[in-house]
């Protein structure tokens, strides 16, 4: 019989594409949980279960009758927002996670990021995550891991896959639209001289590593990997591809991480007297510190295999942020 695999978060980047990448497969029944069913992937066909994760009736009736979650719903935030990242991510995901359990869903798999650890643990995708006091959003994102990593049994699944940093279409908040404005400042510097690596994946492989992990056999009760490109460039590489490609300026100037970082916290207090969003922050340092992930146990486990090289995936973003990014990205948004 075909597994129920219900997507969370499914008008998103990441919910998307595991709707696309599902849709390959003829041992699925999809169910598509979204806000707004006219925001689909064109041509979807599975069912839709429109709400809102915070209502708890519309909750409970979600997850009924479904074998496996991909939860891909978010909010998030590059840079404080505390409350609303408790309010509108991490109590609506821990509230789904009672849920599920409830209901008897076999297995739940969780979007994480592999920013999540520190980053001489960060090649050991099941390492705990280092909560950052600076990125509020990050720690509810630890938070979730460390619940799920507790409650994980025999009957109720865990995979938590640690996703790189998203580029393609219909592209989410990220270090791209982040970083191609303020490079535009010529404000930007090095950091470290741009030779830590930038773990870019193109959202085609996110979907099918999603796809794999709802039915791959032979797992144990929790379990986590990291979920990358088949190649991890360095910051360099992408600064000077987009300044090649693109004409965007490279930065004139570099700094160490022990200097990068408290400039960006200077951003940060300085931000309420200026009307523009801080043009750095300690957040984003974190995301370019070196994170040594590869896909090796997910290969061996889940038989994942990226296909979309970093370099396609960033003329993907940048040719749909040309026609819709007319101001710079908010740093807090729905993914």
């Amino acid at each position: 019989m075909p597994v129920t695999v219900l997507v969370t978060g499914a008008n998103g980047f990441v919910g998307s594409h595991i709707l696309e990448a599902l849709q390959r497969r003829a041992d699925i029944r999809i169910i598509a949980a979204c806000r707004d069913h006219r925001k689909l992937p064109a041509g979807f066909k599975g069912e839709v279960r429109a709400g809102d994760l915070r209502d708890t009736r519309y909750l409970e009736e979600l997850v009924q009758g479904v074998d496996v979650i991909c939860h891909a719903a978010a909010w998030t935030a590059l840079w404080g927002h505390a409350r609303e990242s408790r309010q509108l991510f991490l109590e609506p995901t821990l509230a789904l996670i009672r849920a599920a359990r409830a209901a008897g869903v076999k297995r739940f798999i969780n979007t994480s990021t592999t920013s999540a650890a520190a980053p001489d643990a960060s090649a050991d995708a099941m390492s705990r995550g280092i909560p950052r006091r600076f990125w509020p959003h990050l720690c509810s994102v630890i938070e979730i891991e460390n619940v799920l990593r507790d409650q994980a049994s025999a009957d109720f699944q865990v995979v938590n896959l640690r996703l790189g940093i998203f580029a393609g279409q219909r592209y989410a908040l990220g270090v791209l639209p982040i970083l191609v404005p303020r490079l535009k400042t010529h404000l930007v510097p090095w950091v470290a001289g741009g030779q830590t690596g930038l773990p870019i994946i193109d959202g085609r492989d996110v979907g099918e590593a999603f796809a794999l992990a709802a039915t791959a056999s032979g797992l144990a009760a929790c379990e986590s990997f990291n979920i990358v490109g088949p190649e991890v460039p360095s910051v360099r590489q992408v600064i000077t591809f987009l300044h090649d490609e693109f004409q965007l300026p490279k930065p004139h100037f570099g700094v160490p991480f022990f200097m990068a970082y408290p400039f960006a916290w200077l951003m940060e207090k300085i931000d309420p007297l200026v009307p523009w969003e801080p043009l750095i922050t300690r957040s984003i340092i974190h995301l370019i510190e070196e994170v040594n992930a590869n896909n090796d146990k997910a290969r061996q486990l889940l038989g994942y295999v990226p296909r979309h090289d970093w370099r396609d995936a960033v003329r993907l973003q940048l040719s749909e942020m040309a026609e819709r990014q007319t101001k710079p990205m908010a740093m807090a948004r729905p993914i």
